[in-house]
């Protein structure tokens, strides 16, 4: 019987450290795309150590680089013919406005462009799955955000609320247009707002304000753990089987903003989006 093969961005640590651990307790082969090979190596042992599982390794990947990107699918499809479950967990919030090595607003570069580019560059993996299925992890704060198309970098007004509002908005647009045009394929595509997670995500905690808030709001936050368990539901379930194109909370369809129903915006951002990543129809 045939492995089954998960992939998890951001997999060393926080949520998707924890998603990693679910997957392969669950007897899945687990591949962690990390920015860092030192710290994935170490969060690898974790892993294995946590879940009795040897089938986890580590493969680098900087979602802040689309040569890094290109590279990481080039490799992987070269080493494996299928991917049953890709979950997009890797996400960034700054304070202070970034760029990728792209150019991009760091949120908007990371958290939607560079999954954009790889969940389409491992398509023909996906496709060869019995049931292909795409965890997309977006959040509450989409309900705050706008898509600035006419500077969605931020290169004229930044503030970390509307990037990192915008960037969440962009994952469900994504999640609704990718379903609708896979809606007779084999693969699934969901997007979820796992809750407020006590992660390293945050967090610019290199300012003092955000230590500050950190500290305070941990004790009501979710584990790691409980902020994987929707993740890994759209991952695994037998309930979550066939459901495509919907946003998830609490392991159940949740309603989303006026703006993330938008059908004619989904088709904007995705043209958009092609052309940020130099996506051709062969890829």
């Amino acid at each position: 019987m045939r492995q089954k093969i998960a992939l998890v961005t951001g997999g060393n640590s926080g949520m998707g450290l924890a998603t990693v651990i679910g997957l392969a307790r669950s007897g899945y082969r687990v591949v962690m795309a990390c920015r860092n090979a030192e710290r994935g190596e170490t969060a690898r042992r974790e892993a294995g150590r946590q879940s009795g599982s040897t089938a986890i390794e580590t493969m680098t990947c900087d979602l802040g680089s689309l040569a890094s990107i290109r590279e990481f699918a080039d490799r992987y499809l070269a080493r494996f013919d299928t991917l049953d479950v890709l979950v997009n967990n890797a996400g960034v919030v700054t304070v202070r406005r970034h760029t990728t090595s792209d150019g991009f607003e760091a949120m908007m570069g990371v958290n939607h462009l560079g999954h954009f580019l790889l969940t389409n560059l491992l398509l023909p993996a996906l496709r060869r799955s019995p049931q292909g299925r795409i965890v997309i992890v977006s959040s509450g704060a989409h309900k705050a955000g706008t898509i600035r198309f006419e500077d969605p970098h931020l290169t004229k007004r930044f503030h970390v609320v509307a990037g990192y509002g915008q960037s969440k908005l962009a994952n469900i647009l994504f999640t609704r247009e990718l379903a609708e045009r896979l809606k007779d394929t084999n693969i699934a595509v969901n997007a979820v707002h796992p809750g407020a997670v006590a992660t390293n995500l945050g967090v610019d905690r290199q300012t003092g304000f955000g230590k500050f808030a950190y500290k305070l709001l941990k004790p009501w936050m979710q584990t790691p753990a409980q902020g994987a368990s929707t993740a890994l539901y759209l991952a695994m379930s037998d309930e979550a089987a066939g459901v495509s194109g919907q946003y998830f909370y609490k392991k159940k369809p949740a309603a989303v903003s006026a703006k993330a129903s938008d059908a004619l915006s989904a088709k904007r951002l995705w043209a958009w989006s092609e052309q940020q990543v130099g996506l051709t129809r062969d890829g």
